[in-house]
């Protein structure tokens, strides 16, 4: 059987392209009559060889299955809402180290922004900070918690630290992929504080007539598996439905299709092909 891979950065997508499309179409009447019934805490498969359908969400995950998962979303906030949980630091964020007894820094500047000072490190395209003396040290992906114990316990190698205290100067923007049916499609940057599915179809110019607003899909991928949602932006807009608006994340891509039916090999797989392949080429 002959298979076609996508890899992107750690990660190894294998697809089937002899499988018939309509074998990954999500069934949408079944859907509709499942949330009918009152069913809202669905999970959705769409196998991506005939041979996983009879397997559970957790094999057709290691199998590389296309699923539906509410749950691996979470509604947007509003505003500022998207700080308020537990914030974990990115590439290219900017952090200001303060340490007692030394208030000109330690002269390890690496800050971009115009008005950075001596305690400013900007975290690399890699997730790492590098510090005289100690090194390259990973912070992406921590809390300021966690990276103020990270660096204080390689500099209390070299000196001693009574306190010291880590915040963010500048946030990093979050690129975002949309795609399908939309006036502006491309790779949008989207600031932390508006990090949500309806700002990024805007920063799109919106969906054009012939895009499906009542369908669009946001996708992410974790750990090899795609996951995905699916929005009614009409009734966030009309109805002020809020839970159809996600929260995103860097990387994610939102899809508008052109039609109720969605075929994964004919609508989605193009787009995760040009998404994995600008991955490859920055990360």
């Amino acid at each position: 059987m002959i298979c076609s891979a996508v890899l992107t950065a750690g990660l190894l997508l294998t697809v089937n392209p002899a499988v018939n499309a309509s074998a990954a179409d999500v069934d949408m009447s079944a859907q509709v009559a499942r949330e009918a019934a009152g069913d809202t805490s669905v999970t959705r498969q769409v196998s991506m060889t005939p041979e996983n359908t009879a397997l559970t969400e957790e094999d057709q995950a290691a199998n590389g299955a296309y699923i539906e998962s509410d749950a691996v979303f979470k509604t947007a906030g509003l505003g500022s809402g998207q700080l308020t949980g537990t914030y974990r630091l990115a590439k290219y964020d900017v952090i200001n180290i303060s340490i007692l007894g030394f208030p000109n820094g330690l002269g390890y500047s690496t800050g971009s922004t115009t008005n950075a000072s001596a305690n400013d490190l900007q975290i690399g395209p890699d997730g790492n900070v590098s510090l005289p003396y100690v090194g390259t040290v990973p912070l992406a992906g921590l809390t300021l918690d966690e990276a103020k114990q990270v660096i204080g316990d390689k500099l209390s190698t070299y000196i001693r630290i009574p306190a010291m205290s880590v915040s963010v100067r500048s946030y990093a923007p979050r690129k975002v992929y949309v795609m399908g049916e939309v006036n502006n499609p491309g790779i949008k940057e989207l600031g932390i504080d508006n990090l949500n599915a309806y700002a990024a179809l805007t920063s799109a110019g919106s969906w054009n007539r012939r895009g499906r607003s009542t369908r669009v899909q946001v996708i992410r991928v974790i750990d090899g598996t795609m996951y995905y949602t699916q929005l009614n932006m009409k009734k966030y807009i009309k109805n002020h439905d809020l839970t159809q608006n996600v929260a995103l994340e860097d990387g994610d891509i939102v899809y508008v299709p052109k039609s109720n039916g969605i075929k994964f090999n004919e609508d989605v797989l193009p787009y995760v092909n040009a998404w994995a392949l600008y991955k490859n080429l920055t990360d």
